[in-house]
């Protein structure tokens, strides 16, 4: 039997506009293979050259949300608006009016699930957001309906395109950040403002809403350590690479005896490694299971299309479940009191130093690292010396260590007057 199902499209920039050509273009197909008459019955968006561009009837446009609300045949909401501020206010009034709610806001879910989880249980709507992780990578829908039989210990994941993009071509071209991000914004990659992306607030985001289902607790985005790639050098790219290691900005969660480790941060893998080898715009994120040991997922993790197959997908998805999914775990806005999370977490490192070029100089830097228990797997002299400063560039790479450890011996090495370190990048085997 045909279920007729209409949705309202709110924001036709580039997720929107790719939502509304995919449903258009392939409504027989899924009337066909899924037994749903998708229509778009409304939109919403203040630019009317973009609706004209997407040739949408003048008929179907709205001009307010109230007007969208009021329309008996919207039975799905569909938010591409991004941010926290409209686009809040449209979806809980979607939800409110007891329409089940379909987005790609990843900044939205991370800071406000709870809320519009709340308003979807109240009314006994689906609140579904599979495109704001990730892309078109069906994530959310592996963890929620795919390794649901395992406890996950852990994620690994390449989860935003932009700093993928900038890392690979300072990988295999040489070329430095400041000139990749450029290409990048020119691409329209980067934004001109790219902040979200290169100082790990976009990957931070999608962390924390990956690993609160992986984990089955709240963990929201201000308990994930973050660290961006603006600082990161071509030099340490090339240096790891002699070493067998890929540089990769990580998002990454561990649950452990110990508790929760959550952490954004550029990160050498062995180059043997699956995540090694994703590269350009692509994103992939890598699943261990206590049963089903380790899975990846890859794909590509941004543009019109691909983010419309994941809204599609939650808008067929809603249309063809009557039981509505809600979150495993306590949904509010802060963390569990009974979730420990780990701070101090343990990881290898590789460390740049510049140290002085005098005997005994090796000796006192492997007697600072041993006094604050970390240990040396191997330590290299690279290059001649500097002709200004008369140093020379060391490279540590150490056995596993807690993160205050290293810090501390950091600081100790910079104090010491024989050196300084100029690049930590932690390791993950």
């Amino acid at each position: 039997m045909v279920k007729k199902v209409g949705v309202a499209i709110l924001g036709l920039g580039v997720v929107g506009g790719g939502t509304y050509q995919t449903l258009v273009d392939h409504h027989d197909f899924y009337l066909k293979t899924q037994q749903v008459d998708i229509t778009v019955e409304m939109v919403l968006d203040l630019n009317l050259e973009r609706i004209r561009q997407l040739g949408i009837p003048e008929e179907c446009v709205a001009k307010s949300i109230e007007e969208v609300l009021a329309n008996p045949n919207v039975d799905i909401v569909i938010e591409t608006i991004g941010g926290i501020g409209v686009a809040k206010n449209f979806v809980l009034a979607a939800l409110r009016d007891g329409k089940t709610v379909v987005t790609s806001n990843k900044e939205l879910i991370c800071k406000f699930s709870h809320e519009l989880e709340k308003e979807a249980k109240r009314n006994r709507c689906g609140l579904y957001y599979e495109a704001s992780c990730v892309g078109g990578v069906p994530i959310i829908r592996t963890l929620l309906d795919g390794v649901q039989a395992n406890h996950i210990t852990k994620m690994m994941g390449i989860v935003n395109g932009t700093t993928n993009y900038i890392l690979t071509k300072m990988t295999y071209e040489g070329a430095d950040y400041a000139e990749v991000l450029k290409e990048a914004q020119k691409l329209g990659y980067a934004e001109a403002n790219p902040s979200a992306d290169v100082d790990g607030f976009d990957s931070t985001y999608k962390l924390s809403i990956l690993s609160s289902m992986a984990f089955h607790t709240k963990i929201p985005f201000t308990k994930i350590f973050r660290e961006g790639i603006s600082a990161v050098e071509t030099k340490d790219i090339a240096y790891g690479q002699e070493f067998g290691y890929t540089l990769k900005l990580l998002a990454i969660g561990k649950n452990t005896e110990n508790g929760i480790e959550v952490r954004v941060h550029p990160t050498f893998i062995p180059s043997s490694h699956p995540l090694a080898s994703v590269n350009d715009s692509f994103n992939a994120v890598y699943l261990t299971g206590d049963a089903v040991d380790d899975v990846m997922l890859y794909g590509r993790g941004a543009g019109a299309l691909p983010t419309a197959s994941a809204v599609v997908s939650d808008v067929i998805y809603a249309a063809t479940h009557t039981e509505i999914k809600y979150s495993t775990f306590k949904n509010s806005a802060q963390a569990d009191s009974n979730t420990k999370f780990v701070s101090n977490f343990e990881s290898a490192y590789y460390l740049r130093l510049l140290v002085d070029d005098k005997a005994g100089v090796l000796a006192k830097v492997s007697g600072i690292l041993g006094k604050n228990n970390v240990s040396i797997v191997e330590i290299t002299q690279k290059g001649s010396p500097d002709e200004a400063t008369g140093r020379v560039p060391l490279i540590v790479i150490t056995h596993k260590t807690r993160e205050n450890a290293v810090k501390n011996a950091i600081a100790k090495i910079n104090a010491s007057g024989i050196g300084s370190v100029e690049a930590l990048i932690r390791v993950e085997q």
